[in-house]
């Protein structure tokens, strides 16, 4: 059975990129455009990992991956925090906030596949 993976991302262009990179890699994937539907369908749809992006409308990125992580359904499944504002102290901010991986955009194919399949 393919491993699934939930996609949170408001950028189409992004969304659409990871996903069809995912797809081609033969996971199943489930993209989210808004944060704020994030949790409920991470709970619908059980994902092996989430790839989160830090930067988004109504929500933070952040307070979601905190949110998960607090949450007992959620709490085990790896989350990759993507972000585009990749500034000094982000990274180590983002790790305490529960993410076990981080990418900074734009993100390259290979560095974002190894992240992905070093999740899993």
């Amino acid at each position: 059975m393919a491993k699934r993976i939930l996609v949170v991302e408001d950028n189409d262009l992004n969304r659409k990129l990871f996903c069809d990179v995912l797809k081609s890699q033969g996971y199943a994937v489930e993209p989210v455009a808004d944060g704020l539907d994030a949790l409920d369908r991470a709970r619908e749809f059980v994902p092996n990992l989430v790839i989160m992006d830090i930067q988004l409308p109504n929500v933070s990125g952040l307070d979601l991956i905190e949110a998960a992580k607090k949450d007992p359904v959620l709490r085990a499944i790896p989350m990759l925090a993507v972000t585009a504002y990749a500034g000094k102290g982000d990274e180590e901010r983002i790790r305490e906030a529960g993410a076990e991986g981080y990418l900074a955009k734009p993100v390259s194919i290979g560095p974002f596949m190894q992240a992905v399949r070093s999740l899993l």
